[in-house]
């Protein structure tokens, strides 16, 4: 396995959902199969060759993350129609101040068609929600990796602080078809300390619910 550089979260390493879907799929998880968990241990290496051994990914002699069974995701982060997701995704907080402005799933400065220009705003209820046109490659490694940051940004809304992806669990149902205008929904489950409990859950255009995960982020700021 290779990360390339494209897929980046923090400057010089990868995005976590991008990567646990790049591992997961490595450990055999399957579109439509049971739900799949990536704890991350290192921030993932970019352009580096990663091998995975016994459920373990490694860099070299770095453990860089960990594939195993997860447990399946029972409920989804309400959705929301696609016209409110775009209102909500205006007060996106990332346009004025993003820890990491170049991510590849909501960093503001990804040009379109390169970046996912995913952008999660506030609802009143304290969800976030933002639209997603879908790129012509998607893949499921796409879909985890939108699952990602919408649920993320349900904390550093609430806390202002930075966080970084630890562990995801995640199912995808189905892809969306390419172009297709979907809403991805996110949810603040719980904040203890510098750790943060999210959920997140990716609907396509007819409202039907393409992919769930729940992620537990860690404070860095």
């Amino acid at each position: 396995m290779r990360i390339p550089a494209r897929f980046n979260g923090p400057p010089g390493t990868g995005n976590g959902g991008w990567c646990a879907g790049v591992f997961a799929l490595a450990g055999g998880a399957a579109i439509g199969g049971p739900a799949v968990q990536v704890t991350l241990r290192v921030p993932p290496p970019l352009e580096t060759s990663l091998e995975l051994r016994d459920g373990s990914v490694f860099a070299g002699g770095t453990l860089v993350a960990e594939v195993a069974a997860g447990t399946a995701i029972a409920g989804a982060v309400p959705p929301v129609p696609f016209d409110e997701a775009v209102a909500a995704s205006r007060g996106y907080p990332g346009f004025a101040h993003h820890p990491f402005p170049t991510c590849f799933v909501c960093g503001p400065d990804r040009a379109p068609g390169d970046g996912l220009r995913i952008f999660p705003g506030p609802l009143p209820d304290g969800r976030t929600a933002a639209p997603w046109t879908v790129p012509a490659d998607v893949t499921a490694e796409t879909v985890w990796a939108a699952l990602d940051c919408p649920g993320g940004w349900s904390a550093i809304g609430s806390s202002g602080r930075a966080f970084l992806l630890g562990r995801i669990t995640a199912e995808v149902t189905a892809l969306p078809e390419p172009g297709a205008g979907c809403v991805v929904a996110g949810a603040l489950s719980g904040l203890d300390g510098r750790k943060a409990t999210v959920d997140s859950t990716v609907y396509g255009p007819d409202g039907e619910r393409l992919a769930t995960a729940r992620a537990v982020w860690l404070a860095v700021i």
